[in-house]
């Protein structure tokens, strides 16, 4: 038996995730087809009579033996992290809506980022076509029959906004191209440039869904009807009626009225025994407001059904839920599957709480590809007990010593714990947002630290006196130097090549401003206690910083690898001219 393939739509909000279903479901409706368009929890299902209906002519051509296509509904990543399964996205393909106009945006970014992780390949509908300046609205129309219809002017600016995207999408790790210039669909990601409230491009999205789903994943997509059903929970909500209820996506098999069931929550495994599957109305009868759904006895995949069972409040969305013919084997393997995602260890690292499993492994699929570590990573709420955990981190290793709260509150007294320990929370509901924050965050800890570090301490410095550029001869010296390596500080004191002692820098003045400190490369004026031009120092020579016993041992030993490269180059010249005199100085 073959099954319809799931397809996810994703894209930042408002760039027409909604608006293309809502195009499809309404073009469904008007037809008013029998057995239309039947819009589940979650999902809606598209049967394949009316993808040809909407596609038209070109749809013999596939050879499409599809029952029909069943798009995920849910609004932006979350449904498509929870949309799960062992080993990656239950999605078969993705959808990836993006302004034409307005080009790729954070939210974007997160969804190809999951996208990427989850190994999931997508088309990017290009919406909004409609927008641009001029543009000649030809409704319902394929998009070849569209561009050909266009002044040479929008024809240029359409070309300009693709060339963009396959240059910012290039930068994410993808090669792009209009669908219709695509020999071979396994070396590019396809762009379909659409509208979603015209309808203009449709027909060639749909087409293209249908036709790479038939081709490319027909193996996949086979499933054994006597199988027990495998699902994964979208959601878990109250239903007026009806109590506790899980929104699925059954995937592979049979889930039946009374079969028990196992599935993961929070705090361990759980079973039940199903009271009822519902499956809401056609969009024809769901005007309907007296009856929302149908009671079914049974129902194959793929498909999006409600359950309504006992003891669901415990269930967590994200979770495998399958029909168990064994409840302790099925038990076991979901136990196992669940904790696979889950982490706990006592290795310095970030702690992680999230609101779904889905969330979560999308986060640690993150995380590990960027090479940060995990301490801990599970859901619910942050809890005093998390801060404490972090602290603890924090004596080791300040930088790891955070907690990422993806969609999870934080209790009142974990937050008060948190601002008198100094335990950064970072709150997003975007993962993306989330790291990013992280990232500033940690570079700027990170510096903050070096600073910490050399406060106090002389650091190297190799500096040029510069040819004609005597300001004055003495008392005090003020000549233009040149930083060759290092920095120069005032209050330091200089020496020659040859060890000999000169001064002490009083002041720095770039211009008309006075400076603290001047970096590798900068040239200012320099007023230095103590030498007379021409007698002690004269143009052309070079000096170095006179790092004091103490500090260089500091610099050598303690912080050497914080130093800048030519910051290490000066200190291993400046020890060379320190041992001419005493070869045992600085050990």
């Amino acid at each position: 038996m073959i099954r319809q393939p799931i397809i996810s739509v994703l894209g930042h909000v408002d760039h027409g995730k909604t608006s293309l279903l809502d195009y499809i479901r309404g073009t469904t409706v008007a037809s008013r087809e029998a057995g239309g368009i039947t819009q589940h929890i979650g999902a809606t299902e598209v049967p394949i009579s009316i993808v040809k209906d909407i596609c038209g002519t070109d749809f013999d051509k596939w050879g499409i033996k599809l029952p029909g296509l069943l798009f995920i509904d849910t609004p932006g990543h979350k449904a498509f992290t929870n949309l799960r399964s062992r080993g990656g996205s239950l999605s078969d393909l993705a959808v990836l809506i993006v302004d034409i106009n307005e080009g790729l945006q954070l939210q974007t970014i997160e969804s190809i980022n999951i996208l990427k992780n989850y190994k999931t390949p997508f088309v990017m509908a290009l919406n909004k076509i409609d927008r641009i300046n001029g543009f000649n609205i030809i409704p319902k129309s394929s998009f070849s029959n569209i561009i050909n219809k266009q002044s040479q002017t929008v024809k240029s600016i359409i070309d300009q906004k693709i060339w963009d995207f396959q240059a910012k999408m290039y930068e994410q790790g993808f090669d792009c191209e209009i669908y219709n210039k695509i020999s071979d669909y396994t070396k590019k990601v396809a762009m379909v440039p659409i509208s979603a409230k015209t309808g203009m491009g449709i027909q060639d999205l749909l087409l293209l869904i249908a036709g790479l789903s038939q081709k490319f994943l027909k193996n996949k997509l086979e499933i054994d009807e006597n199988e027990p059903g495998k699902a994964t929970i979208l959601e878990v909500k109250e239903e007026k009626g009806l109590g506790m209820t899980l929104d699925v996506i059954l995937y592979d098999g049979v889930i039946k009225r009374k079969d028990d069931i196992v599935f993961g929550g929070k705090d361990g495994i759980y079973t039940s025994n199903i009271r009822a599957l519902l499956k809401p109305k056609s969009l024809e009868e769901i005007r309907d407001p007296k009856k929302k759904f149908d009671s079914v006895e049974s129902q194959f995949a793929a498909a999006g059904i409600k359950i309504s069972a006992h003891d669901l409040e415990k269930a967590l969305a994200g979770s495998p839920l399958y029909v168990a013919k064994d409840i302790e084997k099925t038990k076991r393997e979901i136990s196992k599957e669940i904790k696979s995602i889950k982490i706990e260890n006592n290795n310095s690292g970030v702690i992680i709480k999230t609101d779904t499993l889905g969330s979560l492994e999308a986060i640690v699929m993150e995380l590990n590809e960027l090479g940060i570590n995990i301490r801990r990573a599970d859901i619910g709420d942050v809890t005093k007990q998390d801060i404490i955990e972090a602290k603890s981190v924090k004596m080791e290793d300040k930088v790891s010593a955070v907690i990422f709260a993806f969609n999870s509150k934080i209790l009142p007294d974990a937050k008060e714990v948190a601002v008198r320990e100094d335990i950064k929370i970072f709150e997003s509901e975007i993962i993306y947002k989330l790291l990013e924050d992280y990232e500033i965050w940690k570079k700027e800890e990170i510096e903050k630290q070096k600073k910490q570090k050399f406060e106090g301490i002389t650091r190297p410095g190799k500096i040029e006196l510069m040819h004609h550029h005597v300001f004055r001869v003495t008392k005090p010296a003020i000549v233009g130097v040149r930083v060759l390596r290092g920095r120069l500080k005032t209050d330091v004191s200089l020496l020659k090549d040859d060890g000999k002692n000169i001064g002490v820098v009083k002041t720095l003045k770039d211009k008309n401003d006075f400076l603290k400190e001047a970096l590798q490369g900068k040239e200012i004026a320099c007023a230095i206690d103590g030498p007379t031009v021409g007698r002690q120092i004269k143009e052309g020579d070079i000096l170095y910083v006179n790092i004091p016993l103490p500090d260089y041992k500091k610099l050598k030993f303690e912080i050497y690898n914080d130093l800048t490269q030519d910051e290490k180059e000066v200190l291993d010249e400046f020890i060379l001219i320190k041992r001419k005199e005493d070869s045992l100085w600085g050990i």
